[in-house]
């Protein structure tokens, strides 16, 4: 079994912690306000996760949400996790959550994978080798910027930034025909890699948010960058631009709002 189907086999092994989960609610804490939270299945996914990828590098490091986020590993091979992105999503059961799991190679994501196990939706990479969802290719779309659907994160951890991310999407909300807050930024990318949507921003994530997700969008054939234009940098926070070939040029249209 080669590397990208073992980390498959893991995640939706991981996948059974969050699908069984119950009185979530009951084992939640704030961990930097309200909108910041975390649960028991956090930490025990996250936990299932260091133990089982670790195990198939053992030269690898670890970078995951729960735990130490100041010091980013130095080693040549770093598995990059979020055991549970849209947290808040889980907690109120809105089935919308995933496992993202990346990992990366000297800066540069060498394999994705997402999982969201309320719908049993596999998004998974190798790079050079496109993209899959559940085993099948997938490709951004070819809907021009007036026909496309937009996603969009509002900051809810740098609230410095809300205005800004705002005044945004007021400019994609005159430019597209509709737009979508869905509270999970892995998800948000596979669905422009999938054809799903057609652009995504935000203005500040983690690297656990978006690792995973950066490949496959890239390897679904989208163009990725920050909002400013620079290659993201994987290992660190960073603002994101994502997008299908059509809606490249509304890049530069946030930027002009957003100076």
């Amino acid at each position: 079994m080669n590397m990208l189907e073992q980390i498959k086999d893991v995640v939706l092994q991981a996948g059974e912690l969050i699908r069984c989960a119950h009185h979530i609610e009951e084992d939640t804490q704030e961990k930097n306000g309200p909108s910041d939270l975390v649960t028991k299945y956090d930490l025990a996914v996250q936990n299932f996760l260091r133990r089982e990828l670790l195990r198939l590098l053992p030269e690898a490091d670890f970078l995951g949400e729960e735990g130490d986020q100041d010091n980013v590993p130095d080693a040549a091979w770093i598995f990059v996790v979020d055991p549970i992105d849209g947290t808040t999503n889980f907690v109120r059961n809105m089935g919308h959550s995933c496992i993202s799991v990346a990992l990366v190679h000297n800066g540069k994501p060498e394999y994705g994978v997402v999982y969201n196990p309320f719908r049993e939706e596999m998004y998974a990479a190798r790079r050079g080798e496109g993209a899959t969802l559940n085993d099948q290719p997938i490709h951004v779309s070819d809907y021009p910027a007036d026909h496309g659907l937009a996603l969009f994160g509002s900051t809810i951890y740098d609230r410095e930034l809300t205005d800004r991310a705002f005044a945004m999407m007021r400019l994609l909300y005159d430019r597209c025909a509709d737009f979508r807050r869905l509270a999970s930024a892995a998800l948000d990318l596979c669905y422009v890699a999938a054809g799903r949507a057609e652009v995504y921003f935000e203005c500040r994530l983690r690297p656990w948010d978006f690792a995973a997700g950066c490949l496959i969008l890239e390897e679904a054939g989208g163009t990725l960058s920050t909002l400013d234009g620079q290659p993201v940098d994987v290992l660190h926070n960073s603002s994101i631009f994502a997008s299908n070939a059509l809606c490249t040029d509304l890049r530069l249209a946030l930027e002009e709002v957003s100076r």
